[in-house]
């Protein structure tokens, strides 16, 4: 039997993504520490999986046995957290070596969680030839990342793919609160009754990418021959925030109005859009999930 490591399997990501292993029969280890996970995300599979609660800053010292696979989701994953707290910076790049390291000594390829962040000041579409640059914390995390996964290719053989998502939203979204995406925030304020609040105009844009069709990218970079690289993780589609509320409207059967407030965000990124070549060439990866069908899966939870 496979057996499968998933750091962050209990938060957003990785409980999907841990229950599409257990389908495929892996014998699976979730190493949490539920910052923004919840056991509750892990109910269909509880039985079936191994589950650490710790961070991966303790990697080193945990015995896992042999591993055949790493998925390296569990990096905070908001610019939020990083603008509040700006040590996560060094934090989220060590443990990232130490998954590395675990990599190295069990000699297995490992896929991680990489963001569309970076293409803050590259005009869409987004793809990943494009010369991108950190312009906050987080981004600076992350960029640090597929460089140190880089290094550790040339000089140790350590096999990586780092997967460039884009706006992911999609079941098992409730623990992050008020990190969710914002097709999740707009759908919980607006069932209920409440404006959603917009900052600017509304005309911002996001690539907004349902968690299935991010799971299936994971496992294709796991089984492919790709050995390093960075790959975009998307649909091709932008869409505005005005045509998200309107979309909530009209799956919800209301006419609420969003509120507009000027936007207090410094560096914010006003369009993703992904460039999804590179995926489909190199995974054969196609988006399954259209954004609409996404908000029905939401409302049907």
């Amino acid at each position: 039997m496979t057996k499968t490591l998933v750091t962050g399997g209990a938060g957003f990501i990785g409980s999907n993504l841990v229950e599409a292993l257990v389908d495929e029969g892996d014998d699976v280890i979730v190493l949490d520490n539920f910052h923004t996970g919840s056991e509750e995300n892990l109910k269909e599979v509880r039985d079936q999986i191994e589950l650490i609660d710790k961070p991966c800053a303790e990697i080193p010292n945990i015995d896992f046995g042999e591993l055949d696979k790493i998925f390296h989701i569990g990096i905070p994953s908001s610019t939020n957290m990083y603008r509040e707290n700006h040590l996560l910076v060094g934090e989220a790049i060590n443990e990232f070596i130490k998954v590395l390291e675990l990599a190295r000594e069990q000699d297995v390829k490992m896929v991680y969680a990489s963001s569309s962040s970076m293409y803050g000041r590259c005009e869409p579409p987004h793809s990943e030839d494009m010369e991108v640059a950190a312009f906050d914390y987080y981004t600076e995390a992350r960029l640090a990342m597929e460089r140190i996964a880089k290094v550790h290719y040339e000089f140790y053989d350590v096999q990586s793919v780092g997967l460039r998502f884009f706006s992911v939203y999609g079941p098992h979204e409730q623990a992050k609160g008020n990190f969710a995406n914002i097709v999740h925030q707009f759908y919980w304020k607006m069932k209920d009754g409440e404006s959603p609040v917009i900052y600017g105009d509304g005309t911002q844009t996001r690539d907004f990418t349902h968690v299935d069709d991010i799971v299936q990218a994971c496992l294709k970079a796991m089984d492919s021959d790709v050995e390093y690289d960075f790959i975009n993780v998307g649909t091709g589609e932008e869409t505005t925030f005005n045509e998200v509320v309107e979309l909530l409207n009209e799956k919800l059967g209301k006419s609420i109005e969003p509120e507009y407030e000027e936007n207090p965000i410094k560096n914010y990124v006003e369009r993703t859009h992904a460039d999804i070549s590179k995926a489909e060439k190199l995974l054969d990866y196609e988006p399954t999930v259209e954004l609409k069908e996404g908000m029905d899966h939401l409302i049907e939870q």
